[in-house]
């Protein structure tokens, strides 16, 4: 009976635990949700696969000038070299929410979290 009693107090911490703690992972962000299902094939992890100098880490981005929200905007809007514009599949607002999002990441050094 005592054992009953035990197992039946572990399942009710574990069930509040579930309910009630925090979630194991952070929620993804809209602007990196956008990122990854439009620039990540190209830019996954700040990278540039295309042209390796010119990646989206922050000393790359303040050499070429590009950051700033404005800059990194005008980029995703209307492209340039070999990187296509988004300006008519994203919205201005969806370009505002990735230009944020590179910047923060650049900003970060890339990392998770």
């Amino acid at each position: 009976m005592k054992r009953i009693f035990s197992i039946l107090a572990i399942a009710i911490t574990m069930l509040a635990s579930l309910t009630f703690g925090q979630p194991a992972f952070a929620e993804v962000s809209e602007g990196a949700k956008i990122f990854n299902n439009n620039c990540a094939q190209c830019h996954a992890g700040g990278r540039n696969n295309v042209v390796a100098a010119k990646t989206l880490k922050a000393d790359a981005l303040e050499k070429y000038g590009k950051n700033t929200i404005e800059a990194i905007t005008l980029q995703v809007n209307k492209g340039k070299g070999a990187m296509p514009n988004f300006g008519k599949k994203l919205s201005p607002e969806e370009i505002n929410l990735v230009a944020n999002y590179v910047l923060e990441q650049a900003e970060k050094g890339w990392t998770k979290g």
